[in-house]
C-alpha cells in the first residue's frame, strides 16, 4: 500500500487547463510582480496595529529592487497613506533619479479588500498552453472562519480584468451539479514539475471545512486538472496557533524541484514536536512526480512568541522567494540566524533578506501569507 502510495500520480482530464500545457510554476521562477494588500484593518492586529505599516514599507523595498510591487488600496487616500509611509522609510529615495527608478516598480491598485492575506485570495497564475499565461480564481470564503469575505473574494477577477489574462473559476462536480472549489495560496505549495504539498489538516478535516463534498481523489483531480500537480503529498498537521487550520507555507516548502525544507520543532515538550516530526517522517519517505526520493531538510522553528494570552503561528517557513530575494520572517530568537544560514546554503543565488515579524506576527500570518506572485 505505501508503495502504491509513493506512485500514485493522477492524470488531467480532457479539456482541463493542465490538458492544454498550463501549470502552476514554482515560486522560484521569474517573476513579473509581486502582489501586496496594504493593511488597513486594525481588528486583525487589536491594539498593535502602528508597526505594521513600517513592516510593510520594509518588505516593499527590497521586492522593488528587483520586480514590479502591485499594492492594493482601497481608496486614494489609503494610496496617500501608504505613500507617506513609503517616504517617510525611504523606500522612495531622496536621490530623485533612483526615486523615479524604484517608484517605477511600485503601482497601486484601487480595489477594495478585507485584508491584507493577497496569497489566500489572490488569482493563481500558471504559465504555458496557447496564451503563455493565464490565472485561476478560486472561491475564497475567508478560510471557512469569517464571515467578511466578499471584497477579498472578488479581488481576483478585478486584477485579471486589468491584465486581460484568460482565467478559469475551478469547480467540481458534485452530484450532477458543477461546485466552485475553495482553495487559498497558503494551502498548497508546487514545484513547478508535477508535485504538490498540502495538508490533511487543512482540506480533509471536518473543522474549517472549505469543501465538505470532496474527497481526497476528489481533490487530487483538481490539483491535477488545473494546477498540471499530478502528484500530492499530504502531511498531516499544521502549527500551533494557526488561524487557518493547517497551512503547508508554515510547515514545509519546496525550494528546488527534488529539495523540501520542513519546519521541525527540537524540544520534544513543546506541542509542536509531535505533529512536525510526523510531518518530517512522511517526508522522508515521499517521492517527486518523477519517483525520484525527496532530499529532506530540516528548518529550525523560532522560540514559541505569545501575545495577550495566545500563542502565535511563528515560523520560518513562512518565507517568499522573490527574483534575487528571499525574504524571511524571524523573530528576535536564538534561532534566527541558523534559520537564515540553512535558507542561505538552499538559496545560493539569492540574497537573504531578514524581516522582523514579532508584531506582524499578531496577524496571525507572515510574509509568505501577504504575498502572491505573477509569473514573468
Amino acid at each position: 500500500m505505501a508503495n502504491r502510495m509513493a506512485n500514485h500520480q493522477v492524470k488531467p482530464r480532457p479539456g482541463s487547463p493542465a490538458a492544454l500545457g498550463y501549470r502552476m510554476p514554482a515560486e522560484w521562477e521569474p517573476h513579473a510582480a509581486t502582489w501586496i494588500a496594504w493593511p488597513h484593518n486594525k481588528t486583525d492586529w487589536p491594539g498593535k496595529f502602528e508597526p505594521i505599516p513600517w513592516v510593510m514599507a520594509e518588505i516593499v523595498r527590497h521586492l522593488a529592487h528587483d520586480e514590479r510591487v502591485n499594492i492594493l488600496v482601497n481608496n486614494e487616500a489609503a494610496e496617500e497613506r501608504a505613500l507617506k509611509f513609503l517616504r517617510r522609510a525611504h523606500v522612495l529615495p531622496e536621490n530623485e533619479s533612483e526615486s523615479q527608478r524604484v517608484a517605477s516598480h511600485i503601482q497601486f491598485h484601487l480595489y477594495s479588500t478585507n485584508r491584507i492575506w493577497t496569497r489566500d485570495y489572490g488569482p493563481i497564475f500558471v504559465k504555458g498552453g496557447k496564451q503563455k499565461r493565464a490565472a485561476l480564481d478560486w472561491r475564497f470564503n475567508a478560510w471557512a472562519k469569517y464571515s467578511d469575505w466578499r471584497r477579498d473574494d472578488a479581488i481576483p477577477q478585478q486584477i485579471l480584468s486589468e491584465l486581460a489574462v484568460q482565467n478559469w473559476q475551478p469547480t467540481f462536480e458534485v452530484k450532477g451539479n458543477a461546485q466552485r472549489v475553495v482553495l487559498e495560496g497558503g494551502s498548497i505549495d508546487v514545484n513547478g514539475a508535477g508535485t504538490i504539498l498540502t495538508t490533511e489538516e487543512c482540506l480533509l478535516s471536518d473543522v474549517q471545512a472549505r469543501n465538505p463534498e470532496l474527497s481526497r481523489a476528489d481533490l487530487e483531480q483538481v490539483f491535477a486538472d488545473y494546477l498540471g500537480a499530478t502528484k500530492t503529498l499530504w502531511l498531516n498537521r499544521g502549527i500551533a496557533g494557526d488561524d487557518t487550520h493547517g497551512h503547508v507555507d508554515d510547515l514545509a516548502r519546496f525550494v528546488n524541484p527534488t529539495t523540501v525544507v520542513v519546519a521541525c520543532e527540537n524540544h520534544r515538550s513543546d506541542e509542536n514536536y509531535e505533529p512536525l516530526i510526523e510531518n518530517y517522517k512522511r517526508l522522508q519517505h515521499m517521492t517527486d512526480q518523477a519517483g525520484h526520493t525527496l532530499r529532506v531538510v530540516r528548518l529550525p522553528m523560532p522560540d514559541p512568541i505569545w501575545f495577550e494570552g495566545r500563542r502565535l503561528p511563528a515560523s520560518y517557513a513562512n518565507f517568499y522567494i522573490a527574483n534575487k530575494r528571499v525574504l524571511v520572517p524571524v523573530f528576535n530568537c536564538a534561532n534566527d540566524l541558523q534559520a537564515l544560514n540553512t535558507l542561505a546554503q538552499l538559496f545560493p543565488s539569492r540574497r537573504i533578506i531578514p524581516i522582523y515579524c514579532g508584531d506582524f506576527i499578531w496577524g496571525l500570518g507572515a510574509i509568505h501569507c501577504m504575498t502572491q506572485q505573477q509569473p514573468a
